[in-house]
């Protein structure tokens, strides 16, 4: 059986790849290149290119500060509730 925490983690992983979908989606609508978006919002190109694959380092989860998803939301012109995915997993400890 796995442990709750190696669930929690699974959870997360597959969260953060929800966030990656809406953050290309909505870039390719505002029709910029991501080294655009990522100079806009302050972020390297590598930085912002781990987020649209999921990741914050590789093997590791996005996990962008609220600075980040804010100044993204501005630049792709969207509101945090639409570039933040659903169903949020539960992360309080159990």
């Amino acid at each position: 059986m796995a442990r709750q925490n190696d669930s929690t983690d699974d959870e997360w992983a597959a969260y953060a790849q929800r966030l990656a979908i809406s953050l290309r989606r909505a870039r390719e609508h505002a029709g910029l290149s991501q080294e655009q978006v990522a100079y806009r919002a302050g972020l390297t190109r590598y930085t912002y290119q781990k987020y649209e694959k999921g990741e914050s380092r590789p093997g590791s989860p996005a996990n962008p500060t609220l600075r980040t998803l804010l100044a993204l939301s501005q630049v792709l012109n969207v509101t945090l509730a639409q570039l933040i995915p659903e169903h949020a997993p539960d992360l309080r400890s159990r």
